[in-house]
């Protein structure tokens, strides 16, 4: 492992800032580890009784939501039920209110700061009887509200990350308890404790989630450290990027899952970006559900995205996925042309990178070496906003 020393003094700046967010999450998830076991937990009595998830944000906080619901519904833990939850952020503040019914869940999303459109539609939620969650700024219209320890949009939304990983693992841990006549199953390499015996004391499951859920912020700081040693490979990913931006490229970002919304927020960030950064040209080939569903009915979901690259692509474009496995069809299919039509490609990685580390498909790779999705997931959020970052530094920001 190289030291900061030993690398540039852009790639040791962004050594130093990604392990400066691991004090800020280890104190977080100290603090609020019980609090996200408690909301777990009322999560899987709303569950139990028939309510639905609804999340919904603004701007790059709708893929926060959109995240959430996707993993709810969608479990990437084998051997999980699918939970129903819908992410509403594309309607209304009264088509938000119009979905929401009692007993169901809202989880609203926000900058650091709050949003008054989050604040009302909470509020009009729990009016309805909802079990409303606030991972924004807000304090006091949620029953459980989660601020951010920082007023970095970017940080905040990777801490959300987090916690909303956890909070979903959790719920299942409390689903699928014994004491609720059902064995733990697939969550047993999680929580091994309840394998165990019979968990009787529901005072001592809370404590043990709200330790695991803070084991887990631990896991996700070793993998920060990770990405600190290997920023040399991040800014050296950005800077290619920046340098066919000035040429007057395209980023055209894609993946799968909750990697298809960390596409839609690096699209988004590069169009609407924080801090005052300038915009940068840049879709998601994820975010575009008439294409994606017509391409993959008609043809396939392993052309989703290569049909797009055929469509949109000019030479000197850049191509960004994001894949977990490495070894995601679609994402391979797309690389593939990409480099066919001399695109700049780039790609983040989970596990040992795959088949797209195997067959050199990317010019640029970033492994998180990491077999658990959540985590690499969290991760990889870190990377884009760094490269994020990097971009507007290229850009004199």
């Amino acid at each position: 492992m190289l030291n900061d020393a030993a690398i540039s003094p852009r790639a040791a700046a962004c050594a130093a800032r990604l392990r400066a967010r691991s004090p800020l999450a280890r104190s977080y998830f100290a603090r609020e580890g019980a609090r996200i076991a408690l909301a777990a937990r009322a999560l899987a009595e709303r569950f139990t009784s028939g309510g639905r998830l609804c999340t919904f944000g603004r701007e790059a906080y709708a893929t926060d939501a959109a995240h959430v619901s996707v993993e709810f519904v969608h479990p990437v833990i084998v051997g999980k039920r699918a939970l129903p939850a819908a992410d509403l952020s594309g309607s209304s503040e009264s088509g938000i209110s119009a979905r929401i019914r009692s007993g169901d869940i809202a989880i609203g999303f926000g900058p650091p700061e709050g949003d008054p459109a989050v604040r009302r539609a909470l509020r009009r939620a729990r009016d309805a009887g909802a079990l409303t969650l606030a991972l924004s700024g807000e304090r006091d219209d949620a029953d459980f509200a989660f601020a951010s320890p920082s007023a970095d949009p970017h940080v905040h939304q990777e801490l959300n990350e987090l916690l909303g990983h956890t909070l979903y693992e959790s719920v299942h841990v409390f689903l699928e308890r014994r004491t609720l006549g059902h064995d733990v199953g697939a969550s047993a390499f999680l929580y091994p404790y309840l394998g165990v015996a019979m968990v009787d004391d529901d005072a001592a499951l809370l404590s043990d989630v709200a330790a695991s859920i803070h084991a887990k912020s631990r896991d996700a700081e070793r993998l920060r450290e990770q990405l600190a040693a290997n920023a040399a490979a991040i800014v050296a990913a950005a800077d290619a990027i920046a340098e066919r931006i000035a040429a007057g490229a395209t980023i055209l970002s894609l993946g799968n899952g909750g990697s298809a919304t960390d596409a839609d927020d690096f699209a988004i960030d590069c169009v609407e970006p924080p801090h005052g950064w300038r915009p940068v040209r840049a879709f998601s080939l994820a975010n575009e559900p008439a294409i994606v569903t017509a391409i993959g009915n008609d043809v396939g979901m392993e052309t989703i995205f290569l049909r797009q690259i055929i469509a949109q692509a000019r030479a000197g474009d850049i191509a960004f996925a994001l894949s977990t496995s490495g070894g995601s069809k679609n994402v391979v299919a797309a690389l593939i042309e990409a480099r066919r039509r001399g695109m700049l490609t780039v790609a983040l990685l989970g596990y040992d990178g795959g088949e797209i580390v195997r067959r050199g498909l990317a010019d640029h790779t970033i492994v998180v070496r990491c077999d658990d999705i959540p985590r690499i997931q969290e991760a990889q959020a870190a990377i884009v906003h760094e490269i994020r970052r990097v971009l507007a530094q290229a850009d004199g920001a």
